[in-house]
């Protein structure tokens, strides 16, 4: 073989795996987004009474903190 074709070669190569790796990554990426959406959904859909509740008024209670707070009440 030629040096110019064992080039050729060489860089094919490379850019074959550089491509398998990008792939690669976008796959786990997917995987991540796909998996993330799922488990929420399942959360989402899982709630129980008390998670309507949770943090009922905490918008309220900060607002009159701040209005409160030295004013002698």
């Amino acid at each position: 073989m030629t040096q110019e074709a064992e080039s050729k070669t060489e860089t094919s190569s490379l850019a074959r795996t550089i491509g398998w790796v990008s792939v690669a990554a976008g796959m786990v990426a997917l995987g991540f987004y796909v998996g993330r959406q799922l488990r929420s959904r399942y959360n989402f859909n899982r709630r129980t009474p008390y998670d309507f509740y949770a943090h009922a008024g905490d918008q309220g209670r900060a607002a009159s903190h701040q209005t409160e707070y030295g004013v002698g009440v």
